[in-house]
């Protein structure tokens, strides 16, 4: 499998928030224990809901979730990121001046979350300037995968945003080059911004072009150069 870096895969991290709490001391951490609870949430099931007020963040251990805004208008939604574990959710809003989720996290699987009481991680953070350090540098992260997500679905073509989206299952959620896609056709199509209809004939070009193998739900990448090279000429 390629490490190569600079390859803007815009639809999850490149890292999780595993050693998040490290910088903690023992007292910042029962406080957290203590303020905390695990969730378990079924596929499809609203983790944190747009518009309802941020009362805590969420730490995803098992499972994937996706990060999307919803138009109130219409069934459309723009899907900012999916994450694997372990990653945390809702960190934009430790701000105190956001208090209300402008965007909403569904579990696409069998979900498993730690909600963590938001006051109880403000509070952390205002006095472990180690910690408070770690939260800005994913916090960047956040902004700099938004940034790439924007750039992937407005100026890419159809078959540049699905090699992205391919390459960005493959390297950084599932990790390895051939994985059970959980996600379902309409699910990888709201992803890569694009119809079911297209999102088939694409993944068939790519079959027919032995890119990919396809054999039921499991997908395997035969040839990680061409898929870069689609991905960055758009």
């Amino acid at each position: 499998m390629p490490t190569n870096t600079s390859v803007p895969y815009s639809c999850s991290f490149s890292f999780s928030d595993e050693k998040i709490f490290e910088s903690l001391t023992d007292d910042e951490l029962e406080l957290i224990k203590k303020s905390s609870v695990e969730v378990k949430y079924q596929a499809g099931e609203v983790i944190f809901k747009q518009g309802t007020f941020a009362t805590h963040i969420g730490l995803l251990t098992k499972g994937l979730a996706k990060i999307y805004i919803a138009d109130r208008n219409s069934t459309d939604i723009l899907i900012l990121k999916i994450l694997p574990p372990v990653n945390l959710l809702g960190i934009s809003f430790l701000s105190e001046e956001n208090s209300v989720f402008f965007y909403s996290v569904q579990a696409y699987i069998d979900t498993t979350v730690e909600l963590i009481d938001i006051q109880v991680m403000r509070q952390i953070i205002g006095q472990n300037a180690r910690f408070a350090k770690r939260i800005i540098d994913l916090m960047c992260e956040h902004t700099l995968i938004n940034y790439g997500r924007f750039f992937c679905l407005t100026h890419k073509q159809t078959f540049g945003r699905m090699a992205d989206v391919l390459l960005c299952l493959s390297n950084r959620i599932y990790k390895k080059n051939s994985f059970n896609l959980e996600l379902s056709r309409k699910e990888l199509a709201e992803l890569a911004g694009m119809t079911v209809e297209t999102t088939t004939r694409i993944l068939t070009k790519f079959r027919n072009d032995q890119l990919i193998t396809i054999n039921g739900k499991n997908i395997e990448i035969n040839d990680y150069e061409k898929l870069i090279e689609i991905s960055q000429k758009g």
